[in-house]
């Protein structure tokens, strides 16, 4: 019966991009297919092959290991105890270690190379153009301010609905850096990794259902990253590597602060009003418990599990995904809910789908195409829900095959 409710979700999530679209009539149904069917594909080989799951999960266990290589750096700077403040101390300083790896992979062609096998792959099949194909598949790697500038030489061009798409790509996805990090937290390598490769097809589809192409494109051909390295050498690579994450991490960790002792403003607000009407309780866990519970069921999640997955699912769009699956760990490890609603959780909430994510993509590209300005703020609110929407088709895709 799950299965078949995932299938209903998958159905109600396409019905509805198909409901809000720009224009339906113009939506070419063959690419819709080939995303969702490159989707399926991947899900098959990684959830329902011995082979498929034993490569993503020896890929996961290794990207593991591999970022826990970053407690040498962190015990010799903070001391023994450093996993005694685990996010600052433990979490943040793997993604200075991780986009420092990243920067000398660049260096020497190898991510370039990659990114530019797997958009060749989907533009062949889906027949998208060459540069919403790069940013999209660009975004399994990169975060969505940094995958744009991949394909700047064509931002001020590019079409309405390639902009939509290579939003919603920035939407649906995450970025290494902070993937490394949930990694850290005790998320599923495997499942992240699958996750993020996953929304990549279907961020394109969802975006050519919502917003299709109506105008004609200047880059419908192929559309490559240049392979030159941009760093002297791989110490340049590294140290350059290095900052760039150390951005992020107080990014992030500024973003937790903030944002974690906002919500407990917020709550204690709630609880008073609350009071006042006598609703014990009243917060907005409690809230998106039950407005995004349905969301959840759609997507697989057995009815005892939805409320808490709800309430996961809000943190997601309200907050934002680093919050949400700190929570999931929690639920996790307290085995709070079903090992069936912690897989779909973690496909569902892999996204940077949340409101905050609308302002930085549209301040991160019209830095670099101001002309578009105008265009990135009618987008932006549509682009964070097809990029939700993705999301949910991944998590709904992974309901069925589990």
């Amino acid at each position: 019966m799950e299965h078949f409710i995932s299938l209903l979700g998958l159905i109600f999530f396409l019905g509805f991009a198909y409901v809000i679209s720009y224009e339906r009539l113009a939506i070419r149904w063959t690419t819709v297919a080939w995303g969702l069917g490159l989707q399926f594909i991947l899900a098959i080989f990684i959830l329902k092959t011995s082979i498929g799951f034993a490569i993503f999960q020896w890929l996961g266990n290794r990207v593991k290991t591999f970022l826990d290589y970053s407690d040498v750096g962190a015990k010799f700077v903070f001391g023994d105890g450093f996993e005694d403040h685990f996010i600052a101390f433990k979490v943040l300083p793997t993604i200075i270690f991780f986009a420092s790896f990243i920067a000398i992979l660049y260096h020497y062609g190898i991510l370039p190379r990659l990114i530019n096998f797997i958009s060749w792959i989907m533009m062949g099949t889906m027949k998208t153009s060459g540069v919403e194909t790069l940013s999209c598949a660009s975004n399994i790697f990169v975060g969505c301010t940094e995958a744009p500038l991949i394909i700047k030489p064509y931002i001020q061009s590019v079409t309405l609905s390639e902009l939509h798409a290579i939003m919603t790509g920035g939407f649906a996805t995450i970025a290494g850096g902070v993937m490394a990090a949930y990694i850290a937290i005790g998320i599923s390598p495997t499942h992240l990794i699958s996750a993020s490769v996953m929304s990549a097809p279907a961020a394109l589809a969802i975006s050519k259902i919502m917003y299709p192409e109506t105008d004609k494109s200047e880059t419908k051909n192929e559309v490559m990253i240049n392979t030159k390295s941009p760093y002297t050498n791989a110490i340049d690579a590294g140290t350059n590597g290095a900052l760039e994450g150390l951005k992020l991490a107080v990014n992030v960790g500024a973003m937790l602060i903030a944002i974690l002792a906002l919500v407990a403003l917020l709550n204690g607000i709630l609880a008073a009003i609350g009071q006042l009407f006598g609703l014990s309780n009243l917060s907005l866990e409690l809230m998106f418990s039950y407005i995004l519970a349905p969301v959840a069921w759609l997507m697989g999640i057995p009815w005892q599990d939805c409320l808490q997955v709800g309430i996961l699912l809000g943190k997601k769009t309200i907050l934002n995904e680093f919050i949400a699956y700190l929570d999931l760990k929690t639920l996790i490890d307290n085995q709070t809910i079903s090992p069936r609603s912690q897989i779909i959780a973690t496909y569902a909430l892999c996204g940077f789908s949340n409101l905050g994510t609308i302002g930085i993509q549209i301040g991160g590209i019209s830095a670099i195409a101001p002309n578009r300005q105008p265009d990135l703020a009618k987008l932006g609110l549509r682009t964070m829900i097809a990029g939700s929407l993705a999301c949910f088709m991944t998590a709904c895709i992974a309901g069925l095959l589990l």
